[in-house]
């Protein structure tokens, strides 16, 4: 079984990484990490994309932002985003949902 710190490991341990599971548990959201592979994204670009109004991509950031997945930069009056965690392509890729 899996160690952490040295010692059997808890179900608190595991809290933030269910919450990443739990943030991405919407297509939209994980497009959003598959679209982020290559760079920064402004949220306009993720909505066209995604086909959604800024206000749909803009709470689909937040949730993916607050559950550590991507971070956010403002410039101006945009907002552009990054993954904060890119090993979560390894994990789309082995499920097939990222080339």
């Amino acid at each position: 079984m899996m160690q952490v710190m040295g010692r059997e490991p808890k179900p608190a341990d595991f809290v933030a990484a269910a919450g990443m599971f739990k943030a991405l548990a919407h297509t939209t959201r994980v497009m959003v990490v598959a679209a982020l592979e290559h760079g920064e994204r402004c949220v306009c670009d993720l909505a066209e994309l995604a086909g959604c109004d800024m206000s749909t991509m803009s709470s689909h950031l937040t949730v993916m932002r607050h559950a550590g997945l991507v971070q956010s930069e403002r410039r101006g009056s945009q907002v552009f985003y990054r993954l904060a965690r890119p090993c979560v392509l390894q994990m789309l890729r082995c499920l097939g949902g990222c080339s």
